[in-house]
C-alpha cells in the first residue's frame, strides 16, 4: 500500500432548530439596545440573535399601545317640532287650513310647494 493523503471527515449537523426566547430574555436584550452608544446590530451579533428579530421585539415593547376608543353617552331627543293646534295668526296672513279624516288639521302657508303638499296629504290620509 502506498502512502496517501490523510482522510478528512466532515461532520454535518442537522440544521439548527428555532430557539425559543423567554419574555425575560427578550426584555433584557431590548433593554441592552436602549443603552447609550449601543446599536441593535451590535447586541444581535453579541448574543447570536437575528437583528430583524431584535428590531421586532423593540417595536413590540417600546411602541405605546393605542388607547381604547372612548365612548360618550348619547341621549336621543325627540326633535319633532310641536305646533299648537290653534295658531293665533292675524286674519289674511295667507294661512291655509286643511281638515283631514280623523279630525287632523294641516296648516300651511300660501307659499307652500303644491307637489310637496300633495305628497304630505296623501301620506297622512293613509291608514
Amino acid at each position: 500500500m502506498t502512502a496517501s493523503a490523510p482522510l478528512v471527515m466532515e461532520i454535518v449537523e442537522a440544521a439548527p432548530r428555532r430557539r425559543r426566547w423567554s419574555q425575560t430574555a427578550k426584555e433584557q436584550l431590548v433593554a441592552e439596545t436602549c443603552e447609550p452608544g449601543v446599536s441593535v446590530s451590535l447586541v444581535a451579533r453579541r448574543r447570536g440573535v437575528d437583528p430583524s428579530l431584535l428590531f421586532r421585539w423593540r417595536r413590540q415593547m417600546l411602541t405605546p399601545a393605542k388607547p381604547p376608543p372612548l365612548f360618550a353617552p348619547v341621549e336621543v331627543a325627540d326633535t319633532t317640532p310641536v305646533l299648537p293646534l290653534t295658531a293665533s295668526l292675524p286674519s289674511g296672513a295667507g294661512l291655509i287650513e286643511i281638515e283631514l279624516a280623523g279630525g287632523r288639521r294641516l296648516r300651511v302657508g300660501r307659499d307652500v310647494d303644491a307637489e310637496a303638499l300633495r305628497r304630505v296629504v296623501s301620506a297622512l290620509e293613509r291608514p
